[in-house]
């Protein structure tokens, strides 16, 4: 199985577009959506092509793909738009032999989660990429329409071996092997 892992929309219609062609490049099995989905927040700049309404229509269109959770950016508001969940704070997969604890990341921190050693936390939040191995393999995709700190817009690709981060060109750039 294949996971397309992306974070922090923020209500871009033009970077939403631009992932969905990744997940259908890469031909993924779903989509893990980590939060932020339609608001782009107080803190940070309208991002390009700013249009919720459209971005939760595009959204519903793949209701059977997607699974999501709650960013600090969403709403019940939101939920009532969209055709699948989004209100749950994080979500426990399983992927082979790996537990994966998936949350936004505002709520829940490394080291106070319910994970054994090689288990594997993916969060977005901090708009910061990052495949790291320490007791367990923490996972960032970083995000498609707001990156920080230098990066480029960016996704994620799980699978019951690797995490790997591209770029929206399909660029590898981070990876990690379990």
């Amino acid at each position: 199985m294949k996971i397309f892992v992306i974070s922090d929309i923020h209500g871009s219609l033009y970077y939403l577009d631009r992932a969905l062609e990744c997940f259908e490049r890469e031909e993924a099995d779903y989509i893990l959506i980590l939060g932020d989905l339609l608001y782009h927040g107080p803190r940070n700049p309208l991002p390009k092509d700013y249009n919720p309404k459209l971005v939760t229509e595009k959204l519903n269109l793949y209701k059977d793909k997607i699974i999501a959770l709650r960013g600090n950016c969403d709403s019940e508001v939101d939920q009532m738009l969209l055709e699948f969940p989004i209100m749950s704070d994080f979500t426990n997969l399983f992927l082979g032999d790996k537990r994966i604890f998936a949350t936004h990341g505002h709520l829940f921190a490394e080291g106070k989660l319910p994970l054994g050693e090689g288990d594997i936390l993916i969060s977005g939040h901090t708009h910061l990429p990052l495949a790291e191995k320490k007791d367990i393999y923490i996972f960032n995709p970083g995000s498609i329409s707001l990156p920080k700190g230098g990066n480029s817009n960016s996704y994620g690709i799980l699978t019951s071996s690797s995490w790997e981060i591209k770029n929206l060109d399909g660029q590898l750039f981070k990876s990690i092997i379990y």
